[in-house]
């Protein structure tokens, strides 16, 4: 029997062709959105822009969030486009963050500055690995770890709420040092972090949902910089605080 292989699959071709196969293009324009705006980030901030590559990386985020959904929605998830979607997280949220707080805060730190930094980019990288290596096996409703969308805000949105003040960033530098670390290393902890995969968009919601969102949009648009920032550092410390209570729940078990 004289058939042509596949040399990755080892199964037999069509006509002795390898099969070629397009992408959707849909989710795959929202994933490209979000690796342009984690680039543009690293340009603005290079240009001493900070504020703009604060709000680029939350661009980035919204981005990110909208094609999973738009591909579960559309029913159009591919191989291909999990894999285009995890190297544009770790360019928009975890090379973009790591550089501009670099640049921003962390340059004049000497080695303490980029280690800080890289610490967050390896932090990223990690946690982006292990959750691709998890995805038969992990839960749903729980993160293990940080996710690295909302390290990546919380940094985006210290640099830009510092903005607004007139504050020199000799004298935060520390801080930003601080919170790059934290961020960094609770991305690769083993804290759970409530997803929001289990919220269903296609079934119907009560009335007091809609006026939740106007609610949280007014509350956005009155103020950006420190609601955003707020929203993710009470997030980030969410797990922290859950454990907490696991633990002393625990103790009182015990007595």
């Amino acid at each position: 029997m004289n058939e042509d292989y596949n040399l990755v699959t080892r199964k037999p071709l069509m006509d002795g062709r390898l099969r070629r196969r397009g992408i959707y293009l849909l989710p795959n324009m929202f994933t490209t959105a979000a690796l342009f705006a984690g680039f543009y980030a690293i340009v603005q901030a290079m240009n001493g822009h900070f504020e703009q590559s604060a709000v680029a990386i939350f661009i980035a985020m919204v981005m990110d969030g909208l094609d999973g959904r738009v591909a579960r929605l559309t029913h159009t998830q591919s191989a291909f486009g999990a894999e285009y979607d995890s190297l544009s997280d770790m360019v928009s949220f975890g090379v973009a963050p790591a550089l501009i707080v670099y640049v921003w805060a962390l340059k004049d730190m000497g080695k303490w500055g980029w280690i800080a930094a890289f610490v967050y980019c390896a932090g990223a990288a990690l946690r982006l690995a292990r959750f691709n290596t998890q995805l038969e096996v992990a839960g749903k409703r729980f993160f293990q770890g940080l996710p690295s969308p909302a390290a990546a805000a919380l940094l985006a949105g210290l640099v830009w709420v510092m903005n607004e003040y007139p504050i020199r960033v000799t004298d935060i530098r520390w801080l930003v040092w601080g919170v790059t670390l934290f961020a960094g290393l609770t991305m690769v902890s083993n804290l759970r972090y409530y997803s929001g995969k289990d919220i269903n968009l296609r079934k119907s919601v009560p009335f007091v949902g809609i006026l939740l969102i106007v609610l949280a949009f007014i509350l956005i648009s009155f103020d950006p910089p420190h609601v955003l920032f707020g929203i993710f550092a009470l997030y980030a410390l969410s797990a922290y605080v859950d454990w907490l209570w696991g633990v002393v729940v625990r103790r009182r078990r015990k007595v």
